[in-house]
């Protein structure tokens, strides 16, 4: 499952030592992450259900300790291994980013439309998937007495945005999970926090361009900062919640989306 990892040692920065977890990370925005987070100083394994491999390939050329897992989140046997992997090739596991997730694939119609098949796939991947993952990374954060989880949200269940309605349930559903797990791991010195992107030029989202083109001009406009989100928009947020000046914020979801949803 898992490549060894990169020889380099770890760079500087204020998660120096650390170890991250980033789930979807072979391109869009948990790619953009995981670059962040190895520039932070952090050991990083980059997984994805394809294309892991020539990602961290890519990213270890950033320096640090760069790992590779070819895993389905959708899987408790594969989670289990993933975070053992990852566990064996660097000695810890601190920060989870539970980033996997389904979205640009699916086409937008009424909710009459959405078939039964394509509504469970989508509970499986957006929210089994952290679930899973949470529960393989946890005892390994416990062994060393803490850790993060960060669960990419998105800003849609915060303004009932219409015609994907299995996606918007889904990060509906992560906020919920994040809160509540916030407050069960909380005793273990666990922090579990969310950050919900809007509508984001990610790779995937560009090569359906056709099908969102409506979509992104009409999130752009409606915006306080009116112009299109790019994965690199995210990262800051995620990096602030793994480091030492998030270390008393736990629960919370931080809406990173231009000033389209305020709160």
């Amino acid at each position: 499952m898992g490549e060894s990892p990169s020889t380099q040692p770890p760079g500087g920065g204020e998660l120096a030592g650390q170890v991250a977890v980033v789930t979807g990370a072979a391109q869009g925005i948990g790619r953009a992450i995981a670059e962040h987070l190895v520039s932070a100083g952090a050991s990083v394994a980059v997984v994805d259900v394809h294309g892991a491999g020539p990602a961290a390939s890519e990213i270890e050329q950033l320096g640090g300790r760069v790992l590779a897992v070819e895993a389905d989140v959708t899987s408790e046997s594969a989670t289990a291994a993933m975070a053992e992997s990852v566990h064996h090739a660097f000695g810890r596991l601190d920060i989870l980013v539970n980033n996997a997730g389904l979205f640009t694939t699916l086409d937008p119609g009424p909710f009459e439309s959405i078939p039964v098949q394509r509504w469970r796939r989508v509970m499986d991947v957006n929210v089994m998937g952290p679930f899973l993952c949470a529960r393989a990374c946890v005892r390994f954060m416990r062994l060393q007495g803490g850790g993060r989880i960060i669960n990419i949200a998105s800003s849609t269940p915060f303004k009932g945005t219409p015609y994907t309605l299995d996606y918007v349930t889904s990060k509906g559903a992560v906020v919920a999970l994040t809160r509540a797990l916030a407050k069960e791991l909380g005793p273990q010195s666990i922090l579990v926090n969310a950050v919900a992107p809007g509508l984001t030029l990610s790779d995937g989202l560009l090569e359906r361009s056709g099908v969102f083109d409506q979509k992104i001009a009409a999130s752009a406009s409606g915006r306080a900062l009116e112009r299109p989100q790019h994965p690199a928009d995210i990262v800051g947020a995620v990096r602030f919640l793994s480091g030492p000046g998030a270390a008393f914020i736990t629960g919370q979801t931080l809406v990173v989306d231009g000033g389209s949803f305020l709160h």
